[in-house]
């Protein structure tokens, strides 16, 4: 008998029935306000309709139509539906499966247009599980230990992570930057550089958005050097922060850009952008990949991109979110084990520290198990394990931000033995 393997292990112990909208329905009969979204994948909500009905409809047509071999109609529609979307200039896309493939395809493109070996990255980042693409990333070293040696020519450059330094956020941007140049004096020369990578928003690394005058600051540099900006967008775009891009909320413009999750709703597709001057860069036989822009996923991306636009959630990420960060906001007012809160759109961190301001992982562990009892879903991140985040749906409504507040704060009361006010009076389930 085959079991999963053991180091699999869930952030809850809930087995799905069926998932609807913010919603999870357990085998246990119970309902789960669903603050995971599959790590911030189910964009639209679990099965939305119309991007259910588009996939049911192209698996009668054909499932796979390898990209290589001869194209099928959803992902030459993809591409029009996603260039409506794409940054000024960016009008040559690659299609991949996951967010680790994807970002692999940019720095090869990168080192490849530049004919430049090293990829700047920044502390905290997560880039991906593979091993190139755990090579770049710095976000914790479970992602990259015990299977040396890792892809050469990645240099890391400190991240303006304004509330771990004790700084204010012009301090932390200004300090990162004069490392950054240092780092070109030491360790890497511009003319080695193909590229710089970085989130909009960290993930795995703490749910940190990037402050708009670092990014503006790596494209001076990136223009100055003839070195490649790319943005991985994987988690932060399509909506998610209350722009479609979340480096929309500074000036700087990628040369790169890398999509994948909220994409299409839950199937798995990726994809970089970039010029089509810089994407003739590539090799022949550089870009490919069996599964890559399958036809099921592509139908399934453009009816995620219509419901986006249709019902407007851009707009409704950026309310919501607003909502979500005052609540708890309100909420840290009360537990001062909540040394931060921040995030943009719907893409918050909760970050729990002890009195004297150290990362306090048991706390955060304590509360995120504490919500499933409140029936909320959410996961913790960064690398001391000690920020809890919360990633609900695009579509979620202004009922479901305040059910879900409420319902985080009583886990917060339980652990830390506190009761919630009448103002926070609990929700109906």
């Amino acid at each position: 008998m085959a079991t999963l393997s053991p180091i699999l292990k869930q952030a809850t112990p809930v087995v799905v029935d069926h998932a609807l909208g913010s919603w999870i329905y357990g085998t246990d009969g119970k309902s789960y306000l669903d603050f995971t979204t599959g790590i911030g994948v189910t964009s639209t909500g679990h099965c939305h309709p119309k991007v259910v009905e588009a996939a049911r409809e192209q698996v009668g047509k054909i499932i796979h139509a390898q990209y290589t071999t001869l194209m099928h109609k959803p992902l030459l529609e993809l591409t029009n539906s996603l260039g409506q979307f794409l940054p000024s200039g960016l009008d040559s896309v690659f299609y991949a499966n996951s967010g680790s493939e994807a970002v692999e395809a940019a720095i090869r493109l990168a080192r490849m247009a530049t004919a430049r070996p090293n990829i700047v990255v920044f502390q905290g980042g997560f880039h991906g599980r593979t091993v190139a693409a755990a090579s770049l990333t710095t976000a914790g070293t479970k992602f990259s230990a015990g299977f040396s040696p890792l892809m050469p020519g990645v240099h890391m450059a400190p991240f303006p992570y304004a509330y771990r330094y004790g700084w204010d956020e012009q301090t932390a941007v200004e300090f990162a930057l004069r490392e950054l140049d240092y780092l070109f004096k030491t360790r890497t020369a511009t003319e080695d550089t193909a590229a710089f990578l970085i989130e909009p928003v960290l993930g795995d690394g703490g749910y940190l958005p990037t402050p708009p005058a670092f990014l503006e600051g790596l494209r001076d540099r990136a223009d100055r050097h003839g070195i490649q900006l790319i943005i991985d967008e994987v988690q932060a775009g399509v909506g998610r922060t209350g722009k479609f891009w979340g480096h929309q909320h500074s000036t700087a413009q990628p040369d790169i850009l890398v999509t994948a999750k909220g994409l299409a709703s839950g199937f798995p597709i990726s994809a970089i952008a970039a010029s089509t001057a810089t994407m003739s860069k590539a090799w022949p036989g550089s870009q490919g990949g069996t599964y890559g822009g399958n036809a099921v996923a592509a139908a399934a991306a453009v009816a995620t991109l219509q419901v986006v636009q249709d019902e407007h959630l851009v707009d409704n990420a950026r309310v919501r979110g607003d909502e979500l960060q005052a609540g708890l906001l309100q909420i840290a007012q009360r537990f001062p084990q909540i040394g931060n809160v921040r995030g943009l759109g719907l893409m918050q961190g909760v970050e729990f520290t002890t009195s004297d301001g150290t990362p306090d992982p048991v706390t955060a562990a304590a509360v995120q198990q504490a919500a499933i009892t409140e029936n909320l879903l959410t996961l913790t991140c960064g690398p001391d394990g000690n920020v809890v985040r919360l990633i609900p749906a695009l579509v979620v409504t202004a009922e479901e931000i305040t059910a879900g507040v409420v319902r985080f704060d009583a886990a917060i009361a339980a652990v830390l033995g506190a009761h919630a006010p009448a103002s926070l009076a609990r929700a109906s389930r």
